[in-house]
């Protein structure tokens, strides 16, 4: 039963998704402001957190800013602005997902899976037996799907799920050109609609991370106007 963490200031939120969360099967714990669930999540982590951008004593963004210093927990936002400047600066922090608000519960409970089957081994993967299957090894870099580790050199380098399936779905094959599209498809459910920006912003993030372990990496290029790839070499 996985847990999800519901951390909104709007107690309305909290009761009423509770009790969606609760009845498709979720155990979901709950928190009224970004400080709360800090220490909340650090104790007792979940499968999955759900965040409200504007709260009291710590607002939804410093509080995802604080979790990806030391977690690869998925993350949904929940927001009430049209403006996609928090939607951008979202992604490019690490967040999974963005709901906007109001929102219908079942587009919440779908949102919610979606994500969390992104976050397990691809289909077929932990059903074979020999470990190798499950690493992938492209020069100084080795991803472990069922770990969900990813390090370069030997350094780990933490990120997130749609991060870790992104790089993958690159790396996979070096060389080859993956369009926009085709990583919107590798790492997001079909149910859920991103646009280019939301894959040129992961990318982006994923480049910083890197460099922050190594200043000389560049194994990911950008074809523009096509998409993609992952050097060979």
């Amino acid at each position: 039963m996985p847990t999800i963490a519901l951390v909104d200031d709007d107690r309305n939120i909290l009761t009423s998704v509770s009790m969606t969360l609760e009845s498709e099967g979720y155990r979901v714990t709950t928190f009224n402001d970004g400080s709360s669930a800090l220490d909340g999540l650090a104790h007792n982590p979940p499968d999955l957190a759900i965040l409200d951008i504007k709260m009291p004593r710590m607002d939804g963004m410093e509080l995802l800013r604080k979790l990806r210093q030391s977690s690869d927990l998925p993350v949904i936002f929940l927001t009430s602005k049209d403006d996609e400047i928090d939607e951008l600066f979202g992604l490019k922090m690490g967040a999974d997902d963005f709901i906007k608000k109001p929102f219908s519960q079942r587009l919440l409970v779908e949102r919610v899976r979606a994500v969390l089957r992104r976050a397990q081994p691809r289909d077929g993967v932990a059903a074979r037996g020999v470990e190798q299957s499950r690493i992938l090894e492209r020069g100084a870099l080795t991803m472990d799907q069922e770990r969900h580790t990813c390090t370069w050199n030997g350094q780990n380098v933490t990120l997130t799920v749609t991060e870790f399936l992104i790089l993958f779905a690159l790396a996979q094959r070096p060389g080859v050109v993956k369009s926009r599209n085709a990583l919107m498809d590798a790492a997001y459910d079909d149910q859920v609609y991103v646009d280019d920006r939301t894959i040129d912003s992961h990318i982006k993030r994923l480049r910083k991370k890197f460099k922050a372990v190594d200043d000389e990496f560049n194994m990911i290029e950008t074809l523009y106007g096509v998409g993609y790839r992952f050097r060979e070499g």
